[in-house]
């Protein structure tokens, strides 16, 4: 197995066993390097390949966003184990692409849980699997406090976006390009330049 692999794997198994984590600059060094070789040794994945529970662990900012935060930011973080980022990716299907490429249409959910309150967004999804890009939009928003739902309702004019998604063009939507997909961990570059880790919960 490649170094870069390692150093991945023992970065997501640290999630489970609270074990001690890698050095952030390895992660990122790690990062560079998967999707390096996932650019030269493209291999389209199926949607199926993200269906399930995601947390979030380590990201990176853009150029722009490091230089704001300085040493604080720096080139990579894990994030707190105070809050939950879960994604949760399901399928949908009978929609059409305008971007007249194939494309699995699906849901996804994004989950932040800080004590006993949940906040979930979640809207509309599309995997292209010759690119391994998903682009997505965060149309509603459910608020939980104790397991009593407080709100769930559209966002930002979310109805309207969410009924236009299909026909919008991947190019002007938010995305991630994933260039490393294991049954334990994904990886991708978001539409902003940052990067990001999940592990399979």
């Amino acid at each position: 197995m490649a170094e870069y692999l390692d150093i991945l794997d023992q970065t997501a198994r640290s999630l489970k066993s609270r074990g001690d984590r890698v050095s952030p600059d390895q992660v990122v060094n790690a990062l560079l390097e998967a999707e390096k070789a996932g650019r030269q040794n493209r291999k389209p994945h199926p949607f199926e390949s993200l269906y399930g529970c995601w947390q979030l662990y380590f990201i990176t900012g853009t150029k722009k966003t490091r230089a704001k935060a300085g040493v604080i930011m720096g080139a990579g973080r894990y994030l707190p184990g105070l809050v939950g980022v879960l994604l949760n990716y399901s399928p949908v299907s009978g929609v059409e692409s305008g971007d007249r490429q194939p494309f699995e249409a699906g849901r996804i959910e994004n989950q932040i849980q800080v004590g006993l309150m949940t906040l979930t967004v979640s809207g509309p999804a599309k995997f292209l699997e010759k690119n391994d890009i998903l682009a997505f939009d965060f149309t509603r928003l459910a608020v939980e406090a104790v397991g009593i739902k407080l709100y769930d309702n559209y966002i930002r004019g979310g109805k309207t976006s969410e009924e236009n998604f299909d026909q919008r063009l991947v190019k002007d939507q938010a995305f991630f390009a994933y260039f490393l997909i294991r049954e334990n961990l994904i990886a991708a570059r978001g539409r902003g330049g940052g990067l990001a880790l999940w592990v399979k919960v």
